[in-house]
Order: structure tokens, then sequence, then C-alpha cells
């Protein structure tokens, strides 16, 4: 077994020489880099299961490591080359941009799902500098490009490894050097899958036909998909074919958030003992808190978690209402949840653009004002590598006992957008914030209602995956009410970032 650079529990290293038997067996040698060609080992799909604090983003990321070490040749969603055919290849997804962005701070460069199934089509004459940026070719000599360009082409992707990054930082536009997308034809080879609890039977389809060799690392304690029957995909597979984590403690010691998850398992726990443990916590660790409010200035950039839409609704009016938000605009800084793109099929390609860019069903963004066309919006992906994007778009607020949700401007066609201030546990499963706040009177409902889903009761699901998307601290909501905003809505720390976004709009018809 290659040796690793963390020390692993016993189960987790028991779970690396699986996998790399499955690595091995592929054509793919951990132990002493020996790689067979493409296509001549066994395939199949392996699924690396455990609860949070497990370690499977450990194992991923260094089974990443020795991955690139042993010379397979990493895919992005930005670009791949040609000249990669007889190449070994691993790519490294998720089902979201926000749980992409939380590998690739560990310094996985992850890409989702959709990057992976739609390729982009890259202009010949910029397709030479990706190529020599990617180390397949000689420098070109570009016309329209100065050597102090291209320079500096190479110093960006030296440090970021993002071929468009590097061709924004030579001064070009998207619609320079990208002239289209297109649904995958050639199959990859192996393929990591973060969150894939979250995939559906259709996703998993199109991941199986795309990769010979699948690992997905999944919590089989998560909600899953609402069209799953409460089933995820690989609780299908043969015992065989998985593989599972326990708790590694010295990673995650005397950490409450993940102790109050973990505590969640004993069938003897009832809803108030476990309010009760939370308040007992509260009153010890500073990252625990008994919340009395809803805290309002935290909602404009992680969302608070409901079980109920209705609660959801009331909420986001309250978070509009407190802010002095207009009935009939949106402020620069409102939180906004994707909830699809409404375009024609004859506008295939405008909807690929966008969703390549992260404006994908459950994406989260952060308005930043009008475009430069009626309908459109400026706006800041979140987790998305270039966050900066101007679409068409359909605004829709829902009101409370309203059937029919209030749209205060909106193109003929785009993507559509509810309001991210609240956001139901459901769709936050993916995502990460530094401190979330969980709505308890919901899951109190979700607990006298008796509910059971996959054998547990719903309650201590839905408090589970909730209470897992804090990373620093957890605020437990008690009480319906709201704080006042100590701010106003900003943006400034969004416009600071660099600009080597690229500007797609949606031309209406």
């Amino acid at each position: 077994m290659t040796e690793p650079s963390v020390t692993f529990s016993e189960d987790q290293a028991a779970a690396y020489d699986s996998v790399s038997d499955t690595l091995r067996h592929a054509g793919v040698n951990l132990e002493d880099g020996m790689l067979a060609p493409p296509g001549s080992g066994a395939s199949g799909v392996v699924a690396l299961i455990g609860k949070a604090g497990s370690g499977k983003t450990l194992l991923l990321a260094e089974l990443f490591k020795d991955l690139q070490q042993a010379g397979v040749e990493i895919v992005s969603g930005d670009y791949e080359s040609r000249r990669r055919k007889d190449k070994r290849t691993l790519a490294v997804l998720a089902p979201t941009n926000k749980a992409a962005s939380v590998l690739r701070l560990r310094g996985v460069p992850a890409t989702t799902i959709h990057r992976i199934l739609y390729t982009p089509v890259y202009d010949p004459e910029y397709e030479r500098i990706a190529e020599w940026l990617a180390g397949n070719g000689d420098r070109p000599e570009i016309e329209g490009l100065s050597d102090q360009a291209l320079d500096r082409a190479h110093a960006f992707y030296a440090t970021n490894k993002s071929i468009p990054g590097a061709l924004a930082a030579a001064g070009l536009r998207g619609s320079d050097f990208i002239s289209g997308w297109k649904r995958r034809e050639d199959p990859l080879d192996i393929g990591f899958v973060d969150e894939a609890s979250m995939l559906d039977d259709r996703q998993f389809a199109d991941l199986k036909d795309i990769f010979p060799t699948l690992i997905l690392f999944g919590d089989p304690a998560q909600l899953a998909p609402v069209n799953q029957s409460g089933t995820m995909v690989f609780d299908a597979l043969p015992e065989s074919r998985k593989l599972e984590l326990h708790r590694v403690h010295r990673q995650d010691a005397d950490n409450p958030i993940l102790d109050l998850a973990h505590a969640l398992a004993d069938p003897q726990l009832e809803f108030r003992d476990f309010e009760r443990m939370i308040e007992d916590m509260a009153r010890h660790d500073e990252r625990v808190v008994w919340g009395e409010r809803v805290e309002v200035d935290l909602m404009a950039r992680s969302p608070v978690l409901v079980w109920r839409n209705a609660t959801r609704i009331r909420l986001i009016n309250a978070f509009r209402s407190v802010h002095g938000a207009p009935e009939d605009a949106l402020l620069a800084g409102e939180p906004l949840i994707c909830d699809g793109i409404e375009l024609p099929l004859k506008h295939r390609k405008k909807r690929l653009d966008l969703e390549a860019r992260g404006l994908i069903k459950g994406a989260q963004a952060v308005y930043l004002g009008p475009g430069s066309k009626p309908g459109f919006s400026r706006l800041h992906v979140i987790g998305a590598e270039d966050p900066q994007v101007s679409a068409a778009s359909i605004v829709k607020i829902e009101k409370p006992d309203e059937e029919e949700p209030f749209i205060p401007f909106a193109a003929r066609m785009g993507a559509t957008f509810l309001h991210g201030a609240a956001v139901t546990i459901h769709k936050a499963q993916g995502s990460q914030w530094d401190t979330v706040q969980v709505f308890a009177p919901d899951l109190f409902v979700a607990a006298r209602m008796g509910r059971i889903e996959a054998g547990q009761p719903l309650w201590k699901r839905l408090a589970y995956v909730a209470i897992t998307r804090a990373q620093d601290r957890l605020i437990w909501v008690v009480r319906n009410r709201l704080s006042r905003p100590t701010h106003g809505l900003q943006v400034d720390d969004l416009r600071g970032l660099p600009a080597t976004s690229l500007t797609l709009e949606v031309q209406e018809q």
C-alpha cells in the first residue's frame, strides 16, 4: 500500500486497501505506480459509506493525491485535452457547486456532475493555449495576444489549474474561447463521487455510462432524494461492494456538533431528551447555541434550515420586511436559490451555458444588482469556480397563504430563482456553512407526527442532516422570533473577488 501522508484509523486503512484493490483490478496499481492502458482492467462500482466525522472526505483526498502521484491525469470540467485518450484519468465530482467547493478548499479539483456530463467546445485558435498550459504543446503565437498576456495566463494556471481562469487572466472572455457545450460522447475512466447520497437513479445511470470504475462516497444517515422512495443508489449494491467507516475520534475529538449528530443513532432517544442534550451542551461550549430567536444577519449568507415550506416562506418574508425590501424589486445582497432554467428546447445551448456556470437546480446565489437589460440579474454563484454571472432571471417571492408567488421582475425566459434566506433541510444537503441555524419548532412537529423514513423517525433524519451542515457553530432556534439586523445587506465582500469570471447572457427571442 502507498504510504499515506496521514495516519489512518483501522477502518480507514481497511477501506483504503479495498479501494486500492478495486483500482488495481481496473489497471491502476498504487503500490508501484504501474498503469495499464484504459479499458484493460475490470470495471465496477464501490461505495464507501459512513456517517459525519468518519473520515470519508479525508480518504477521498488521500486517494486523489496517490492517484495523481501515480501519474493518473486529473480531468476537470473546464477543459480536456484531446491527447488524453491513451492516459488513465480521474474525475472528482459532487452533486452541487457548494459540495464541490468544499473539496476544492482541501486541494481536490472537484467539479459538479453536470459539468462532467457536458464538455466545453474550444475555439481551435485558443485551444492551442489550453494545450500549452496543460503541458501538451509548445508555447503558441496568437494574433492579438501579447507575450505579457500569455505570461499572465501561464502564471495564473501554475497556481490555480483553471484553463478558463488563465485565459481570462490573459484578457479573453468566455465567448472568445468557448464556442459551445456538448453532451459527452466518449467515456472517461475513474470517477470519485462525493455526497453520493444525493444521487438519483438517472444521475447514477449517466455516471455508470461514463465511468467504468466508480467510487461513491456517501452518508447512509442522510435524507434520500425526494424521488427515490427513501432509498439511496448505493443501497442496492452487494454488501461486498459497500465499505463502511465508523467515527474517527482523533480527527473530530471534542466536537459537540458531531456528538449531537451521533447521539441521534440511539433508538431510545426522544425529541425532548435531545433538546435537553442541546441545552446542556450550549451551557458548556460556545459552538452550540440555544437560540431564542432567528439571527437575521446570518440569513443573507447562511439560510435558516426548516422542514415545512410554510415556515420557509414565513421566514423569508420576515427577512425581507426587516431589511425594508420593496415588493417590486430585490435589494443587492439578497440570497437566492436556483429553481431550474426555463428555456425552450431551441435554446439548449444557452441552457448549457448557464448550467455550466453553476446555475443548476439548488445552486445558491447572491443578487448583486440589475443586469444591463430588463429582466437580467447580476449574480454571484456560491461555490462556483467562476462565480460572477449575468443572466436573464425569473425571481419568485412566495407569500404566506397565497398559492401563486409574486414576481417582482422577470425576463420572459431564463434561470428561475426562489428566495434563499431560508431553505428546506432536503435542499440543504450537500452544502455546509460555518454557522447553521436550525428551526427546531419544525422538527418538533415532525416528531409529533411520528413519521418513519427508512426505518428511522423522520425527525431524527432531519435533525442529523441539519446539524451536520454546520462546520463551526450550531444555533438551535427554539422560538418563532426574528432579531433586528445590525447592518444592511452587503455585497462588497463578493465584488472584491478576482475578476476572472465570464459574463454569459441569454438573449431573449
